[in-house]
């Protein structure tokens, strides 16, 4: 099933070509963050909550609520019934805008302003001697 039209200009996504993080965990880089997407001229704003919401700004100003999932290298956002998913097996990069096709077909440009670093690796602490 399509989405709405404004969903769906929201929701075109691939990530091919960008950048791969070691350790990446699929959508890390998304929580809390925005991201544009551009689709037949109509700008969208997505962003990502923790819980697997998320929410669709519109140039108007309207709030289309939404859920998300990134798994499988696929991302995946689904609003009022309909779902799409997209190639999804490289961590968005900020700044770096990326274009692609939708499974229903409709090319957007996402771009996020900002994204979450991966988390350092944590050392573990050496054991007592004695």
């Amino acid at each position: 099933m399509k989405l709405p039209k404004v969903t769906a200009a929201i929701v075109a996504l691939s990530l091919s070509g960008m950048a791969a993080a070691q350790g990446w965990t699929p959508g890390a880089e998304i929580v809390g963050q925005s991201v544009q997407v551009e689709t037949n001229g109509v700008v969208n704003t997505v962003s990502f909550n923790a819980d697997g919401t998320a929410s669709i700004a519109t140039p108007s100003g309207r709030q289309i609520p939404a859920n998300w999932t990134a798994t499988g290298g696929k991302l995946c956002l689904s609003s009022g019934g309909a779902s799409e998913c997209f190639p999804y097996t490289q961590a968005f990069q900020a700044g770096q805008p990326v274009t692609a096709t939708s499974s229903c077909g409709a090319t957007s440009r996402w771009l996020a302003s900002g994204v979450n670093q991966p988390a350092a690796p944590t050392q573990r602490a050496a054991g007592e001697r004695g």
